[in-house]
């Protein structure tokens, strides 16, 4: 396991500083004015620690405005192979855990060690956690973990406060405390925001007894879906054993959820009712690893090179996906045929591997022949109707060979099993406007707005849509329904602020 250095950490640092200049100063031109001399940080009342702080509506609002922000400030990954992994996993955790609630997970795309909760189950996952958990159930436990926080609350009971404040705000509040916490305790909010972030930052971390609590609540799930729950504590330990020398050097999962012995012996308790399990790995998982790491290198003949040493060395844990992150690798560096001649063994030996299926689709369509990709894909679709990653390739490869119209066909009926995907609503757009549908461009493109937390620009899209002159008037019916639900969800809003 490679820890990210404090440079590496400096540099992440700057990169997001760079990012949310805006963010900054829309958080003091919204919080300044409310601010009165007596109650310098004033908060939204949620209520009592055993009161309902939010209802539903204003919880999804809540998570929609703190998403838009993390999306505006973080590298969120929308690489459907990556995302579709975690999302699996984690509701695998979700269903273990008897709370049927609404959970979304999603992968940020930096080598920094952590993970967060944010309002409305929102849960960020950092590709340098996934590669320093050794086990998937590492990874699920850290997963867990951040589910307890969202089930109990912590969160928002930390933002128990004594005056009202606009959501809006308070979710842009939520975002920047999370972002200086996740990033760099030198930094954090306190940096970003000055003497009220340093107030959000302190409220936002949570306290020991929030931690074992998460701890113990998360690790049941964790046995429940079959993991070892020993993996949690485990992890944690090992965490802050390799960085005790230096807390500076400390994982950001370590700064924001910080281990203390009695915190690991009460989880290593709560363990010990369930007794060890030895679940093996996902393939999943170890193809996800390798993924990462080669996405690690930016220059991608390092990556070959990694790769091509470390199999010829027999230093790897598992070898079909060692061989998958070569073949990435290969495929990104050009070398397309040697990229084949990697893939053809594995997918020999796992012929429904979604994996493997798309990185085939993509090698297909660079070697100038995306027409065996949409041969390849029909079949794989067809078994797998519901399946993410299977569908963006399929459609990416109809357009490739000039049929726009059978990929938006084809990810229509996608949709109709598995909604609320915004790369998906994305590709539906762009296959509408090639194939010259322009009342459908606008009408999937405010789906892709709308499911990427950006209500007002969403319904622009709708009106604009509606105003063409050669729209078909069932065309214009849906748009219209479309447009009166997402005119109330505002106008709900409003009224809440």
């Amino acid at each position: 396991m490679t820890n990210p250095t404090p440079a590496i950490d400096r540099r992440i640092s700057a990169r997001i500083l760079a990012r949310i200049p805006a963010l900054i100063v829309a958080l003091m031109l919204v919080l300044l004015p409310a601010m009165g001399p007596a109650n310098p940080f004033a908060l939204p009342n949620f209520g009592s620690s055993a009161d309902s702080m939010l209802s539903r509506a204003e919880e999804r609002d809540l998570g929609q405005e703190f998403m838009k922000w993390v999306r505006r400030a973080l590298p969120v990954s929308e690489d459907a192979v990556l995302t579709d992994y975690l999302e699996t996993l984690g509701q695998q955790l979700v269903a273990a855990s008897g709370h049927p609630r609404h959970y979304r997970f999603f992968l940020i795309d930096e080598p920094t060690i952590n993970a967060f909760a944010g309002p409305d189950g929102h849960i960020g996952i950092f590709a340098g956690l996934i590669l320093a958990a050794e086990t998937e159930g590492e990874l699920a436990g850290v997963i867990a973990h951040e589910l307890a926080h969202v089930s109990q609350n912590h969160l928002m009971r930390r933002f128990e406060a004594q005056q009202q404040m606009a959501l809006p705000a308070t979710a842009l509040l939520l975002a920047a405390a999370v972002l200086g916490a996740t990033v760099d305790a030198n930094i954090g909010a306190a940096g970003l925001m000055g003497v009220h972030g340093a107030a959000a930052q302190k409220q936002i971390n949570f306290t020991r007894a929030n931690e074992e609590e998460a701890d113990r609540i998360g690790i049941d799930p964790l046995a429940r879906a079959g993991h070892n729950p020993y993996a949690m504590p485990g992890f944690f330990q090992r965490l802050a054993k390799t960085t005790r020398v230096s807390d500076s050097a400390a994982p950001a999962f370590l700064r924001t959820h910080p281990v203390t012995s009695s915190r690991i012996a009460d989880a290593m308790n709560r363990a010990r009712q369930h007794g060890v399990r030895q679940r093996p790995d996902s393939l999943r998982f170890h193809l996800a690893r390798a993924n990462l790491r080669q996405r690690r290198e930016s220059n991608p003949a390092r990556a070959v090179e990694h790769f091509a040493n470390t199999l010829a060395q027999g230093r790897y844990r598992d070898e079909t996906a060692q061989r998958y992150g070569y073949a990435l690798a290969l495929t990104r560096a050009g070398r397309l045929e040697a990229a084949r001649a990697q893939l053809a063994p594995l997918l020999e030996a796992h012929p429904s591997q979604t994996e493997f299926l798309v990185l085939r689709a993509e090698i297909d369509r660079r070697a100038g022949n995306p027409q065996q990709a949409v041969r390849d894909l029909k079949g794989a679709v067809g078994l797998a109707p519901g399946n993410w990653p299977l569908n963006q390739a399929y459609a990416e490869a109809l357009m490739a060979i000039g049929e726009p119209a059978q990929a938006l066909a084809a990810l229509e009926r996608f949709v109709a099993l598995r909604a609320n995907i915004a790369p998906i609503y994305e590709l539906m757009a762009d296959a509408a406007g090639q194939s010259g549908q322009r009342a459908l461009n606008h009408r999937y493109r405010a789906e892709y707005l709308y499911h990427s937390h950006e209500l007002e620009p969403a319904i622009r899209q709708l009106e604009l849509g509606l105003r063409l002159d050669d729209l078909d008037f069932h065309l214009a019916s849906r748009l219209q329904v479309r447009l009166a639900e997402f005119k109330a969800l505002e106008r709900a809003r409003e009224a809440r602020n």
